[in-house]
């Protein structure tokens, strides 16, 4: 497979062979035959990756908020890290996909095996995408007219929100690509539209759609031509398809109204509003958002659940229907439209002449390559090297951002030999593979756990596939470092054991935080002091959606599962004990979310009478530091705040223990599992830790559902 990504920190823009991606539930994988390029999202995105740091602050001024905080909470250089990572992560360019499908994942209905599709798939000569986000293309309706279906359903979705009716007069301010659709989708509907734009060509293109025309640039008066135009009364509507930081889209939209008029954003501008304008005339405003209702809910795209079309008629999906039909009937016509045709291989001079020529419109990649040797599942990315005899040979399975910030990185530093990254969409296990030095990138996980040359794999996946991976992993003699949480049932749990009993190879969870530099300080402190210990570790999580793939119990398991752990092996760690009684208790779901676990606090009772209270809290501030850990053990009191600063207090040789950046411990914990490999010593955390600890918090999950 080969896809075009944008290097969002320094604006280049290239074409990457990738293995293929895997075939998964509700997802359809297609041969690309066409993809469009969107020239106000995609010219947008491709200059934001060439601009400077400043620039880019200034383009996101809530994303220097966040920063700012991050700053204050977890230090400087954490936070550059952090920023320098996220820049780093090439951006996929593309959402206008035409196609053929090539493979049905399970669950998938409706589509079949060769069926010609759109879909708001990428720039790539396959891609993996959403059934829901997809249509079967009508006989009369060429791959290029398409091409168009998803630009065009975004105009749709505006205009369904600004619920024009017959003989309605409608201004769009922008013709653009989706402002031009928008006219004819308008027209289509029996409305009188006003087109007003800077560029003349393009306003000749709305003319020929049947719109009347404005143009600024040479001197009309945008809301001058809208009264006149309404014939005095003021438009019944407004949609902005436009792109500028200029609030003068909203302003003059607001003024060439009539009492009680629409105004829908559909493009992108500022959002300075004077109160007047709406007040006044009691006007309405709206942002549409995307192609319609089921846009970014993981239960509608990922899970293939759809809305009922009782209760909601027009779905994204659905709307890329309406747009199909409408081409069929010939009341949208996008020939005019296209203004220039790529190679999928000229790619690169596709993207220079979106940035050189802003009267662009239509510009049409077409991928007239052969189908068969897109579909490699392996791909060698650098010439492999000779391992040392007494080196662990890695496989890495998950190419996401913690994998690529933290534990590559961590592996590599430790010395071990990266021998292939396995991703199921191909692409980041290539981007990621690439940098570290990885030999080879697959997409065929399964081939990867049975490869004789692997001796250890890691584990950096969505928390459901951690189990059977673990399992898999150790069936096949390897040695698994699996990324938290080890599993997420009691069923799980009990194959893993099974399988680590029969393996004899060594198995690792990544309980980063015991490894930490501070908490090994701490360890030493409280091993000193022969009497019970009561320990407070405080865990500011921050909010996430309810619809987030970690709160989803049968994929994420669910915040305690999947983050709470750490604090529930880091207190069985210091207390050097068995846990003997678990109690937990959450808050109300206030919000109605759903939500009911990430508010919560844990009892800890241990075999020595030690004790302690992890307090789990979803409902923090996010500049109050995200962890704090408190020991009072024999007089004596220990508190870290955020893993940098350590103090002591009643401690005869100990005052603090601070650092300039945090050490979470991600490197030591790695080290100490490559170590025991290369050495043929004990596991770093004792198996039997690993399953109490894994079997305690399933525990404390169940018990916080039970509640009502």
């Amino acid at each position: 497979m080969k896809q075009i990504l944008q290097d969002m920190a320094k604006g280049g823009t290239t074409v990457v062979e990738a293995p293929v991606p895997q075939v998964i539930r509700n997802q359809l994988l297609i041969n690309t035959a066409l993809s469009l390029i969107s020239t106000g999202t995609e010219r947008m995105l491709v200059d934001f990756g060439k601009a400077s740091m400043i620039q880019k602050a200034r383009q996101q001024p809530e994303k220097v908020r966040q920063v700012l905080d991050k700053v204050q909470t977890d230090g400087l250089m954490t936070t550059v890290d952090a920023v320098r990572a996220k820049l780093a992560q090439p951006l996929p360019l593309g959402y206008c996909n035409v196609g053929t499908v090539h493979t049905a994942g399970p669950g998938v209905v409706g589509f079949r095996v060769g069926d010609r599709v759109v879909s708001n798939g990428p720039h790539a000569d396959v891609v993996r995408v959403p059934a829901t986000l997809s249509a079967q293309i009508p006989d009369t309706v060429t791959d290029t007219a398409a091409s168009f279906t998803v630009v065009a359903a975004i105009g749709l979705q505006g205009i369904r929100l600004a619920q024009p009716t017959l003989g309605e007069a409608f201004v769009v301010i922008g013709a653009g690509l989706i402002g031009l659709l928008t006219v004819q989708m308008l027209r289509a509907h029996g409305c009188r539209v006003l087109a007003i734009d800077f560029d003349a060509a393009k306003l000749a293109l709305a003319r020929s759609y049947g719109a009347e025309t404005c143009n600024p640039a040479a001197g009309e008066d945008p809301v001058a031509a809208g009264l006149t135009f309404s014939r005095g009364y003021g438009v019944d509507g407004v949609i902005i398809t436009a792109s500028t930081e200029s609030s003068d889209p909203i302003s003059q939209a607001a003024r060439m109204c009539r009492q009680r008029g629409r105004i829908v954003l559909v493009g992108v501008t500022g959002l300075d509003l004077n109160r007047a304008d709406f007040y006044e005339k009691e006007l309405s405003f709206q942002v549409s958002c995307s192609y319609g209702p089921g846009r970014y809910d993981p239960a509608y795209e990922q899970g293939g659940h759809d809305y009922p079309i009782g209760f909601v008629r027009w779905t994204e999906q659905r709307n890329f229907v309406a747009v199909l039909d409408l081409m069929a009937s010939d009341a949208l016509d996008v020939s005019g439209l296209v203004t220039h045709r790529f190679a999928f291989s000229d790619a690169p001079e596709a993207y220079k002449t979106l940035s050189d020529d802003k009267g662009a419109l239509g510009i049409v990649l077409q991928y007239d390559h052969p189908i068969t040797p897109r579909h490699m599942r392996n791909l060698s990315i650098a010439a492999p090297a000779l391992p040392r005899s007494d080196t662990a040979i890695v496989g890495f399975i998950g190419a996401g951002n913690y994998a690529a910030r933290m534990l590559i990185p961590a592996f590599k530093a430790g010395g071990a030999h990266l021998h292939t990254i396995a991703s199921s969409g191909g692409t980041n296990g290539v981007t990621h593979g690439r940098r570290a030095g990885f030999a080879h990138a697959t997409s065929d996980t399964a081939g990867l756990i049975s490869n004789p040359d692997i001796t250890a794999i890691a584990i950096v996946t969505r928390h459901d596939t951690h189990a059977q991976l673990a399992s898999d992993g150790l069936r096949a003699g390897k040695h698994v470092f699996v990324e938290k949480p080890l599993a997420m049932t009691h069923a799980e749990l009990a194959g893993v054991k099974d399988a680590h009993a029969h393996a004899g190879r060594l198995l690792m969870v990544g309980f980063n935080r015991r490894f930490a530099p501070q908490i090994q300080t701490i360890k030493r402190l409280i091993g000193q002091v022969a009497v019970p210990k009561s320990f407070v570790m405080v865990m500011n999580a921050g909010a996430i959606s309810a619809d987030h793939w970690t709160q989803d119990r049968e994929i994420g398991g669910g915040r305690i599962i999947g983050e709470a752990c750490h604090y529930i092996d880091l207190m069985r760690f210091l207390a050097d004990a068995e846990i003997v009684s678990v109690q937990a208790r959450r808050m109300g779901d206030a919000a109605g979310t759903g939500v009911t676990e990430d508010k919560a606090a844990i009892t800890l009772g241990f075999a020595d009478g030690s004790f302690g209270t992890i307090h789990y809290l979803a409902n923090g501030g996010a500049a109050f530091p995200k962890e704090r850990i408190e020991v009072f053990a024999g007089g004596a009191t220990l508190q870290l705040d955020n893993f940098l600063k350590l103090r002591g207090f009643g401690w005869r040789s100990f005052k603090k223990h601070n650092l300039w950046r945090q050490d979470k411990g991600q490197t030591a914990c790695v080290a100490a599992f490559l170590g025991a490999i290369k050495n043929g010593s004990a596991p770093p955390i004792p198996p039997e830790q690993l399953f109490e600890v894994a079997q305690v918090t399933i525990e404390v999950s169940d018990l916080l559902r039970a509640q009502t």
